[in-house]
């Protein structure tokens, strides 16, 4: 049966809530005078000289008694327009409004009007349909198909009006498409909330208070209006339909966006493009999402951008990140994120971000189940490499280079740094660990800045670790040293040697142990085939390093920001000391204080989203410290002392000499290799075009400022001595 109505004409722009849900006492306006107060505005009727000039210009009305203006109002600039319902315009005065190249007269031109706001001297020219929307200050509407509010809108967020069944409230599928990890979207969503609501599903006590919260945060009140912020352009659309506006949003030519919330502001505006159909979705300041972007049930972090083609479903996308041309289905994807390539997809994962997805890349949708039911998990720096094909169930440790391959079964890969490869001719999988800190340094230093610079937020509500070198990957570290231990041990006496420790093999029998294979036992499904370390004595060597330098850097820095020494952490004793840390979000957190504040979020301690947000804060203001105590525990376990002495710590900072030494080096020399192959020199003339094109080594700013960071880093030692 059809859903077309035939209505009386005396009420067409009226009843824009039904009767039963307008409460005792009040009216249909109710809520949009909430919205719009009458006390910022001093409204009257059209004088009757204003009403005749309005009909000689071609207007109709079907109540020019509803229809109310404020002062200075120039009736002779709306023209050949219908308007129905209570229309209130602002101030309009005879002036032009001009966006880039685009200019357009003040003023209300073949447009219908129904029951909406408008603002001072906006432009409103060729919109057919106008229903139910507070328009801002001086904003241009130009050829708009349809741009209406329902009684019932919820502008993308995840919670029912009164009235309405649970069926029709929005749930974003992230991590595994089956379900079982959905969460509501709210319009302050940031990707810890995500985090914590899709992952710690076995706590329901949590995810029931999360669903309470995102509910009652929100009126559920129907009859709310949408808005368009001041200073908004909206041109050559088609469908916009339950869509909250910020202030300065520009919209062009989009074909469809239904259900959003898009946040923008002077300082930081959100652009639509082209042939955009967005559904469903929660858009973050500053965003731009361009040429025929299709996303469905999705939030979008600050300072973001979907653009060519984008097909982004069921999936979150933190801050500081672009995605362009692929498929994203099912995805948690953490702040600063990559992907640039439309042969790429990614499917049912959760990435930690500070990743990039190379072409060709399949990470997801190989199923290993009877049904759509897998999960990909990687950490912070996670790069599948070009033409990299993984099948579901995967977990990956941070900083994984994935070598270009068809990986025919489930990794889990703990080694932190590493670089994984499929070695087809020998049938086998192999796992170099610390490989970036051993042949890729100019990478990994210039990934650990470049993703500073390129944060453009103005509201920074997601606090982001963009350093390489934090709790999370020391834990990973540590980890991966105690299973390079054991591997080592387990090896050693299977060639029929007496067990002896890893370090005391590596100290005396290093090259008797360089020639053994040593085994992965659970890096991978496949039981037919070998996993095999590469380089794992190095790899010892380098995670040792790392630690080091994770350890007395963070010192260092600490020291000199708090004006203290190593004394301020001879109190604390290691079992105090939080080893284990979570990624949320981006923003790195103890275990133990995360563990806190979910029972306190169970508990009912929080009635918003934002009371969360502001313990964030909390946490984030203690990181710092919590940093530091983590660094001087870590070098505590190295040498496996409860306390660093005055002559330990000395040894500390003669060993931090030699490893910043070591990176200055190493950064010189992994970029050297780009000037020292030949076949880089093949499409130049001579070495002065080369040096043209690409600049000389030396001149390299990365380069020139390790040199710096290794004069300061040894005047910091000076300092730092006992």
């Amino acid at each position: 049966m059809g859903k077309l109505h035939v209505l009386p004409a005396d009420s067409f722009g009226l009843n824009f809530i039904t009767k039963e849900y307008i409460p005792v006492g009040e009216d249909e306006y109710y809520l949009r005078f909430k919205q719009n107060s009458e006390k910022n505005h001093r409204w009257r009727a059209l004088t009757l000289g204003e009403l005749e000039s309005l009909i000689k210009n071609g207007n109709s009305c079907t109540d020019w008694n509803k229809i109310l203006v404020e002062d200075p109002f120039n009736a002779h600039l709306i023209k050949n327009s219908f308007f129905a319902g209570l229309v209130r315009i602002s101030a309009l005065e005879e002036n032009y409004l001009k966006y880039h190249d685009f200019t357009v007269p003040t003023g209300i031109t073949n447009s219908k009007i129904i029951s909406s706001d408008i603002g001072k001297n906006c432009a409103i020219h060729d919109c057919a349909y106008i229903s139910h929307y507070i328009i801002g200050d001086h904003v241009i509407l130009s050829r708009i198909d349809e741009l209406c509010a329902t009684n019932h809108a919820k502008f993308g967020e995840g919670i029912i009006k009164e009235g309405e069944d649970e069926s029709v409230r929005i749930s974003i599928e992230v991590v595994n498409e089956a379900g079982g990890r959905e969460v509501l979207p709210f319009a302050e969503m940031i990707p810890a909330d995500a985090f914590l609501w899709a992952r710690y599903r076995d706590n329901k006590k949590l995810i029931e208070r999360f669903k309470k919260i995102t509910q009652e945060q929100r009126d559920n009140r129907r009859g709310y209006y949408g808005i368009i912020g001041s200073e908004a352009v909206i041109k050559s659309c088609c469908i916009i339909k339950d869509v909250s506006f910020g202030e300065s949003v520009y919209v062009k030519g989009a074909n469809k966006l239904k259900n959003l919330t898009v946040k923008s502001s002077s300082n930081e505006p959100t652009q639509i493009g082209e042939g955009v159909e967005l559904v469903n979705g929660i858009i973050g300041f500053g965003c731009r999402i361009f040429y025929g972007v299709k996303a469905i049930r999705f939030v979008l972090g600050n300072n973001s951008a979907l653009k060519y083609g984008t097909r982004f479903i069921h999936s979150i996308l933190g801050d500081n990140s672009t995605i362009s041309c692929c498929e994203v289905l099912n995805s948690l994807i953490f702040p600063y994120h990559e992907q640039h390539h439309n042969n790429s997809f990614l499917i049912a994962t959760m990435i930690q971000g500070q990743s990039n997805m190379a072409a060709g890349a399949t990470v997801g949708s190989n199923h290993n189940t009877r049904g759509n039911d897998g999960e990909i998990i990687a950490g912070r720096g996670f790069w599948p490499g070009l033409s990299s094909t993984l099948k579901h169930n995967c977990k990956f440790a941070s900083f994984v280079l994935l070598n270009k391959g068809n990986y025919p079964s489930e990794l889990n890969i703990s080694f932190p740094f590493s670089l994984v490869s499929e070695n087809a001719q020998k049938n086998r999988l192999e796992i170099m660990p610390a490989y970036h800190w051993m042949y890729n340094m100019y990478a990994l230093i210039r990934n650990n800045k470049k993703f500073a610079t390129r944060d453009k937020r103005i509201t920074k509500i997601q606090k982001i670790e963009t350093n390489c070198f934090a709790p999370d990957t020391a834990m990973e570290m540590e980890d991966a040293i105690a299973e390079l231990n054991s591997l080592i041990e387990q090896t050693w006496q299977k060639a029929g040697n007496p067990f002896l420790s890893a370090k005391k093999i590596i100290a005396s029998h290093e090259a008797e142990i360089r020639n053994m294979l040593i085994i992965v036992p659970n890096a991978e499904r496949l039981k037919e085939r070998e996993s095999v370390l590469l380089k794992p004595i190095e790899a010892w060597h380098a995670y040792h390093d790392m630690l080091i330098w994770y350890g007395v850097k963070t010192l260092f820095d600490f020291f000199e920001k708090e004006h203290c020494s190593i004394k301020k952490f001879e109190h604390i004793t290691l079992e105090e000391v939080e080893r284990n840390w979570v990624n949320m979000g981006g923003q790195l957190v103890p275990e133990k204080k995360l563990f806190a504040l979910m029972d306190r979020i169970a508990n009912g301690d929080f009635l918003t989203w934002n009371q969360i947000h502001e313990e964030y804060e909390v946490l984030y203001a203690q990181y710092p410290y919590d940093k530091a105590e983590n660094a001087y525990a870590v070098l505590c376990r190295i040498k496996g002392v409860s306390k660093l002495t005055k002559e330990l710590w000395n040894e500390y900072i003669d060993e931090s000499l030699r490893i910043r030494k070591f990176i200055e080096e190493e950064i010189l020399k992994t970029k050297l290799k780009d000037y020292t192959n030949p076949f880089r020199d093949i499409t130049y003339r001579n070495k002065a075009e080369r040096d043209a094109v690409l600049g000389k080594v030396e001149d390299n700013p990365i380069i020139q400022e390790s040199k710096i960071e290794t004069e300061y880093f040894f005047s910091q030692a000076e300092k730092m001595r006992l």
